[in-house]
């Protein structure tokens, strides 16, 4: 299903280049399967297609008749400005992905042609490893042969969740912001080991492979995250006491609130955006 498609990248930040490079490591797609492009930087471009060997164009250079998958990765200020210039150029058959944070599939159906195919997309930067997990929302006209294609795309870079589009804001306090989260508790582990003793690059791996296996755990056996803690959990034991510890200042209350807040700024953001684009469509 990939091996014959062309993949063109409108906009080549910090998000695109991740979801390059996870496909690229995947094998499943070929690099000169893939464009990337933006208005002016052509530094940025020269630098993507040594790093990946893929292909880099301005994008008024694009030929957009030979491309299958056209994936919408600029600021999202910059939307109208991209719609603008793609819409002559592009056919409704033709499959939009977005990973622009705030923007609704909706607003993508409306500003471009009546039965435009699009799908909404919300990966996380481990899509650069190949272990992102990807929440996909599409349009109300996307065909089921472009959802299963943007399905097979995107399981190159990760795991996918199709999900109502109501869901964005939850999934990014989750899945978006997460890996964050999890960074923040590795540093604050990293500081205990060094401090009992340990080398630092010795405490990195410990603190890794510990997570690693603990999601391996949740991942491959049939056992609530619940189960798993009270199963490591021996009464009055270390482990009882590391919980006690988190339980008296807050952990868990913290980890929920941040995720709550995440999803609350993602919500404010959205409005936020389409209010700015609404404005700038009334002028």
């Amino acid at each position: 299903m990939l091996n014959d498609k062309t993949i063109a990248f409108i906009g080549a930040g910090s998000m695109a280049e991740a979801m390059i490079s996870g496909m690229v490591k995947s094998g499943k797609v070929r690099s000169e399967q893939i464009i990337a492009t933006n208005r002016s930087d052509e530094e940025r471009l020269a630098d993507l297609q040594t790093k990946y060997g893929i292909k880099a164009k301005k994008r008024k250079n694009l030929q957009f008749d030979q491309i299958d998958v056209i994936i919408l990765a600029m600021k999202p200020k910059d939307v109208d400005k991209a719609l603008t210039d793609i819409k002559s150029h592009i056919k409704p058959n033709q499959l939009i992905l977005s990973v622009l944070a705030g923007i609704t599939t909706s607003y993508l159906e409306q500003n471009l042609h009546k039965g435009q195919q699009v799908v909404r997309v919300m990966p996380n930067t481990s899509s650069m490893i190949g272990e992102s997990a990807t929440a996909i929302s599409p349009g109300h006209e996307t065909a089921d042969n472009n959802i299963k294609l943007t399905e097979s795309l995107l399981k190159c870079i990760g795991e996918v969740f199709k999900i109502d589009e109501k869901s964005m804001d939850i999934f990014t306090g989750i899945a978006g912001s997460g890996p964050a989260y999890f960074y923040y508790l590795m540093e604050h582990m990293e500081q205990q080991g060094v401090l009992a003793g340990l080398d630092l690059a010795t405490t990195r791996q410990i603190i890794a492979q510990t997570i690693v296996g603990a999601a391996k755990m949740v991942q491959e056996q049939d056992l609530t995250p619940a189960v798993l803690r009270e199963n490591v959990t021996s009464p009055n034991g270390t482990t009882a006491a590391g919980l006690a510890a988190l339980d008296k200042n807050g952990g868990g209350h913290a980890i929920a609130l941040a995720i709550e807040h995440a999803a609350k700024r993602s919500k404010q953001i959205s409005e936020q955006i389409q209010e700015s684009l609404l404005a700038g469509s009334l002028k």
